[in-house]
């Protein structure tokens, strides 16, 4: 189920992810979505996209990472 736009997101995303880390979630997972059959996986590629530009601060906040 590819997601339309980023209010789509599920709330774990939305209330996580800083508005452009939530772009490449949304973009990676439709790509995903159709390139595999599994939900699952889509989800795991979306979040590895994010892990690649994001990080978890020290109070568990994403932020972007430093270059």
């Amino acid at each position: 189920m590819p997601y339309d736009k980023l209010s789509d997101l599920p709330d774990s995303v939305k209330d996580n992810l800083p508005h452009h880390a939530q772009e490449i979630f949304k973009e990676a997972f439709n790509s995903a979505s159709e390139e595999y059959d599994e939900e699952e996986t889509a989800f795991k590629v979306a979040w590895s996209a994010v892990k690649k530009k994001y990080e978890k601060n020290g109070d568990d906040n994403w932020v972007k990472k430093e270059e």
